[in-house]
């Protein structure tokens, strides 16, 4: 997600993806994977492993492809093929917890969706943070003289540490 945000902030038209894209993989959105730990604290109480996940998975291209839709759809997808695929496929096998009753509720369009507005919050969070400890930070000198340090920093930051912001270092 971040590699196609930070394409479209720079007005880059191809985002690389590292292998064929062909290897399939499952994913699970954090907030199923917490519910089906309530549900199997609450359902499960055998001593064998259980495997959490969907049971369904797709190619890495396809998931490329479903993030560039969302982010920057006038992307370009570049495999660099000779960076590594890895295993071929990797699903688990969740039958047993799909004996138990429970299933996910969130699917793949929708938990990228979710997950992409997380990002840009903490994005625009971060950004909104840099400029006030940036406002902060001009025209102050540390002990030796030296400017800009960060004085006061509301993530608990102190005087001794230099400013997280490039522009004042």
């Amino acid at each position: 997600i971040r590699k196609f945000h930070d394409a479209r902030t720079a007005g880059v038209d191809e985002v690389e993806i590292w292998g064929t894209g062909s290897p399939m993989r499952e994913f699970l959105h954090v907030d199923d994977l917490a519910d089906a730990c309530l549900h199997l604290m609450l359902h499960y109480s055998d001593h064998s492993h259980i495997n959490v996940g969907t049971g369904v998975d797709l190619s890495i291209r396809e998931l490329a492809e479903k993030i560039r839709d969302l982010v920057h759809p006038e992307a370009r997808l570049v495999f660099d093929t000779s960076k590594p695929d890895g295993m071929p496929r990797k699903v688990l096998d969740v039958s047993r917890l799909a004996a138990t009753g429970w299933r996910p509720s969130i699917d793949l369009d929708a938990g990228i969706a979710d997950t992409y507005r997380w990002f840009r919050d903490q994005h625009d969070r971060r950004a909104a943070l840099d400029v006030s400890v940036a406002r902060r930070c001009v025209g102050r000198r540390d002990a030796e003289g030296h400017e800009p340090r960060a004085v006061g920093l509301d993530d608990g930051g102190t005087a001794e540490e230099p400013c997280p912001i490039a522009a004042c270092n």
